[in-house]
């Protein structure tokens, strides 16, 4: 059962798959700090009660001294320890030893062998074993609270939202909460008021604020007839809107539900930092061993030898190259979807950057896709054969037909009922009207017919036609009676998109079902490399295949409905100017906005996502090549000795520039 509700069900849509684990999480955190607080402050009487430390500072002999130390290490070992211990029994139940494991192994070992060398009048390594503690809690309270700040910034949205609307009832305007609206429902919305519900305005003139859900920074028009989202501010007039969308099927409910997916799935680098943080921990636990055997063999000192095993298993753990790719990935989907670039696939996104060929489909990509009358050609009455055009066409779908049926109702022509309407994708119409057959559509499907062709409205068409304007036929009775010339103006936005992609080396192809002559037009205008014209829906995806086929990596840029075969056969889908419809299942990356200048902040953002990841890999990777031999003891000679506690501050530290470098992100993030 769906629940009528926009801004409770989108936080419930947040936190509805896992809705445990997500309050687990939060909780986590909490209870991570708090231990790491108490271990830090039992920490700091072991420290400097330590015989080491204490003969350092020349603080006097305190009686029992010794046994509070124990007492208090021991706590510790079992209050904070048990956080590591409990998780390493998680992993090797997965059959995935990592981080938990290597801690644990070593703060195990660093206990048994103190409580030994205690009660055998040996040295122990009671003071760096709660240090180490402390530190590890630290550094791993810093990663979950960098994952879960990373994936909050639409979190921070959906407390945005209205809790209260006000339902227009009759003659009454009743104040109810948010959660009682229902598809159907009219509201009221004042100015300066959040729209409480996606839906349409059915009365009033404004301007809304949509940068927050869609990243369109510019105010935007609404009027009659157009779609609302909810959380937009109304700026200016008040509004009448009839609710169309709530609970999971809102607009913020399906983003939220994109970016869950896009985090929660894995792609090839996220694939090899997990291999590479098994190994590594394999490497860990082989390298403490061995340096155990060694440094026993070599010194005959215990205590040394068993420092340095415990130091290599801390310094290794591989806590940076687990919050590595993950961090970057919560980021990067978050923060794009704010900016209207929705990631279904990431995957996709990773190969972005390699893509060499972009496919753009014309009409309402490049174009505004809005048409405009701008010639009749007619043979009979002009209100006879505007009547039979916007009857026919009032039945069609199509943005042609739109267009044809507005012209008619502004000069004062009203469309009637037809029988029989079929539609041709690609191709055209047909229909009975009046009892006539009227067949309506581009000049081959009228041969297709067998229609009788007029030479006077074929060359006035040809006229039109060189001029870039799109012309249907109509015929009745099998016979040509006119053409109606329609023209669709290329989008500002489409120069400096075009321009921007040619100067990253980018191949632009444009893709059209129109005529050559049409298609001609554009693509001069834009400076675009290549076209095909002519190309049916169906067919588009074969051209993409040929593409692929000349060896070119390729995107499509479609509006996600009659390109879908295209996008799925491409190497990156990318759907434009889907607005509030985010569930396109053909396109691997959605653009909210109709601005084909978003599809070079894709190729950025995944440029920088990528480097990013690599940069984050690289770092993980290449400080254990430096870090491992100096825990295992090789600068010794020399004087460099690292023990467990300063391994551990190495190890957070590491975590901490993995984590720096991804937040950086967001200050390159378009």
């Amino acid at each position: 059962m769906k629940m009528h509700n926009t801004s409770h069900q989108v936080h419930h849509t947040i936190h509805s798959e896992h809705p445990k684990r997500e309050h687990k999480r939060h909780h986590d955190v909490d209870e991570i700090k708090l231990k790491a607080i108490i271990t830090t402050l039992l920490s700091i009487p072991v420290v400097i009660l330590s015989e080491g430390i204490r003969d350092f500072l020349k603080i006097p002999d305190i009686p029992f001294s010794n046994y509070l130390v124990l007492i208090l290490s021991t706590v510790v070992f079992i209050y904070g320890g048990s956080f590591f211990i409990k998780g390493s029994v998680l992993e090797i139940k997965k059959r995935k030893p990592g981080m938990m494991t290597l801690v644990a192994l070593a703060i195990t070992v660093a206990y048994v062998y103190s409580l030994f060398a205690f009660f055998s009048g040996r040295a122990s390594f009671f003071w760096e074993i709660t240090t180490l503690i402390a530190i590890m809690l630290w550094g791993h309270w810093i990663e979950m609270k960098s994952v879960l700040g990373a994936g909050r910034a639409l979190e921070e949205l959906v407390k945005l939202m209205p809790t209260k609307a006000n339902l227009i009832k009759g003659k009454e305007i009743i104040e109810v909460p948010v959660s009682s609206l229902k598809p159907g429902d009219k509201v009221l919305v004042k100015p300066g008021e959040k729209i409480p519900a996606d839906g349409v305005v059915v009365e009033g003139i404004t301007y809304v604020d949509e940068s927050l859900l869609t990243g369109e920074s510019k105010p935007v028009p609404k009027k009659v007839g157009d779609k609302v989202i909810a959380g937009a501010v109304n700026l200016e007039g008040s509004l009448k809107v009839q609710v169309e969308k709530t609970g999971e099927d809102s607009y913020l409910s399906q983003v939220m539900k994109l970016i869950k997916e896009a985090q929660e799935s894995k792609t090839e680098l996220q694939n090899l930092a997990d291999k590479a943080a098994f190994y590594l921990t394999i490497i860990a636990i082989i390298a403490g061993g061995l340096s155990f055997t060694i440094w026993q063999f070599i010194s005959g000192n215990t205590a040394f030898a068993v420092e340095r095993a415990i130091t290599v298993m801390v310094i290794s753990c591989p806590h940076a190259l687990g919050l590595a790719i993950p961090l970057v990935v919560s980021i990067s989907t978050s923060y794009s979807a704010k900016k209207g670039i929705l990631i279904r696939n990431r995957l996709a996104l990773e190969r972005a950057k390699d893509v060499n060929v972009i496919v753009f489909d014309k009409t309402g990509t490049l174009t505004e896709g809005k048409f405009g009358i701008s010639k009749i050609i007619n043979s009979i009455d002009k209100k006879e054969f505007l009547k039979i055009v916007a009857s026919v066409e009032g039945y069609s779908e199509h943005s042609l037909a739109k267009a044809v049926v507005d012209y008619a109702v502004e000069n004062g022509i009203h469309p009637e009922s037809v029988q029989d309407f079929k539609a041709f994708p690609g191709k055209g119409i047909y229909a009975r009207f009046e009892g006539k057959e009227i067949f309506i559509g581009n000049i081959d499907f009228l041969r297709e017919k067998e229609v009788k062709l007029k030479e006077e409205i074929l060359r006035k068409s040809e006229e039109v036609l060189s001029k870039g304007n799109t012309v249907i036929f109509v015929a009745v009775d099998r016979e040509l009676v006119g053409a109606i010339a329609l023209s669709d103006k290329i989008r500002k936005e489409s120069f400096e998109a075009i321009r921007e992609l040619k100067r990253m080396g980018k191949k632009i192809i444009m893709i059209t079902g129109d005529d050559e002559k049409v298609a001609e037009n554009v693509a001069k205008e834009l400076k675009i490399d290549e076209f095909f014209a002519r190309v049916l829906p169906h067919e588009k995806s074969q051209k993409i295949k040929e593409l692929q086929e000349r060896g070119f990596k390729v995107a499509m840029v479609g509006d996600g409905i009659n390109d879908a075969p295209a996008l799925v056969q491409a190497d990156i889908g990318i759907a434009i100017g889907s607005g509030t419809d985010v569930a396109i299942e053909s396109a691997d990356i959605i653009l909210v906005k109709n601005d084909p200048r978003n599809v070079v902040d894709v190729i950025r953002l995944s440029e920088l996502t990528v480097k990013k990841m690599y940069q984050n890999l690289f770092w993980a990777l290449g400080y254990n090549v430096i870090t491992i031999p100096l825990a295992m003891g090789l600068g010794a000679p020399i004087g460099i000795v690292l023990k467990p506690a300063i391994g551990a501050v190495f190890m957070s530290a590491s975590t901490v520039i993995v984590a720096l470098n991804a937040m950086l992100m967001k200050r390159e993030l378009i």
